[in-house]
């Protein structure tokens, strides 16, 4: 069914992605069939950047939201450092570098059971400076539009979120993108922490020392939701402030009007229900066991996964409960295979499975959760796949950026300070 302006009025537009390392190549192929639905409505130059208010990301979405987002030169002719079609490549082409395996299975299975105890499996060099090299000098301020990226501090135990949000009045959290990129993607016991520092004219500087976003996280889109609602609360306490005009016409929104809200949110996949772990083996385990059972990360894993299907239950039965579920897209996929689960296997033989499961993922039915059992059945809707549904979803983005560049009132994307 055909969407008119007027359903779309005063929507905030929302894109998050999952944390999962070499997974997000599951993202990456989702992301792309985007960009190009974008593009046949709205011309080549089209980039993803252009049509959402905030792009959320942690872990490897992280480094994906960067991507997006981070400009290609210092200027108002700035466009996105990466095209989504290109991610895949970078993937591909990058992960055997940033998780080099050993060619022996037998002795890869040793080597990993040893570098658990002495520390994390890889030493992330060629990580740091690989993502140093793209995102240069850029800060968080300057990102082509509103971006939210989880960490979690272990020196304070607590999560750091950086967004554009908070810069103005936390100026401090103002880092290089690189740094925050780098700290989102630190997987305890696959690549070690990172401390860097932010300095600043007036006071201390501050001392940051962070590890993966995934464990406060690993969906963010409740964080981005969290993010957008606390600006415009206070917005609506300063209506008064004349600066800030643009922002009350453009969001009359309410604590929590969900219906205000067009999001996507992409999943890394998740391994089938019956296949990971069961009681009887984990009743076994001590530390070592669930670091290094089955040759994966089992407490790593636990936590992830339990993150992204909580996140994705509470926004459900919120969107349901205010009739708006055709305004939240989830796209996961809930089959992977124990090696296609893997978060740092980066063979080429499971890089190519997972751009596979990418490829047949868009043509899959749409799946919803079930709110009583918990478990994602097809979803009953206009959408019956989910290249379908995100088809459908490119029409309203467009919708809704032609809206905001027609006269006579030009109403820009929510700002960033």
């Amino acid at each position: 069914m055909e969407e008119t302006n007027s359903h779309l009025e005063n929507m905030v537009t929302i894109l998050s992605i999952d944390g999962g390392g070499v997974r997000g190549i599951i993202p990456s192929i989702i992301l792309a069939f985007l960009e190009s639905e974008l593009q046949k409505l709205d011309g080549e130059h089209a980039r993803i950047a252009d049509y959402f208010d905030v792009v959320a990301g942690t872990s490897t979405g992280g480094l994906v939201t960067a991507m997006l987002t981070c400009p290609n030169q210092p200027n108002e002719k700035a466009r996105p450092l990466f095209d989504a079609k290109d991610i895949k490549d970078f993937y591909v082409h990058e992960c055997p570098n940033i998780f080099p395996q050993s060619s022996w299975k037998i002795w890869r299975y040793f080597v990993n059971k040893y570098r658990a105890l002495k520390g994390p499996k890889y030493d992330a060099k060629y990580l740091h400076n690989l993502v140093k090299a793209k995102l240069g000098n850029t800060r968080l301020n300057q990102t082509l539009t509103n971006v939210v990226i989880p960490t979690f501090d272990i020196r304070t135990l607590q999560p750091t979120i950086f967004s554009n949000f908070q810069v103005k009045n936390t100026p401090s959290i103002n880092a290089l993108l690189a740094d925050i990129c780098i700290s989102t993607t630190a997987a305890p016991t696959y690549l070690p922490p990172y401390y860097f520092q932010t300095k600043y004219v007036t006071g201390r500087p501050r001392q940051f020392n962070l590890i993966d976003g995934g464990v406060a996280a690993n969906n963010p889109t409740l964080v981005a939701i969290g993010e957008v609602t606390k600006k415009l609360l206070k917005q609506e306490e300063k209506e008064e402030n004349k600066a800030d005009e643009k922002l009350q016409h453009y969001f009359p929104i309410k604590p929590m009007d969900y219906g205000k809200f067009l999001v996507i949110s992409l999943g890394t996949g998740a391994p089938k229900n019956e296949m990971k772990y069961n009681a009887n083996q984990a009743a076994k385990w001590g530390i070592f066991g669930w670091l290094t059972a089955k040759s994966s990360t089992p407490l790593v894993e636990v936590f992830t996964h339990a993150s992204d299907d909580m996140t994705d239950l509470h926004i459900s039965e919120v969107f349901q409960a205010l009739h708006s579920e055709q305004n939240y897209l989830r796209i996961q996929e809930h089959n992977l295979s124990e090696k296609a689960s893997s978060m740092d296997d980066s063979s080429d033989e499971n890089l190519n499975r997972l751009v596979q499961i990418g490829e047949n993922l868009l043509n899959k039915p749409l799946s919803r959760v079930n709110l009583k059992s918990g478990i994602f059945e097809p979803a009953v809707s206009e959408w019956k796949t989910n290249k379908d549904a995100i088809t459908s979803f490119a029409k309203k983005l467009s919708q809704e950026r032609a809206r905001r560049r027609s006269p006579p009132h030009v109403i820009p994307p929510i700002s960033k300070s």
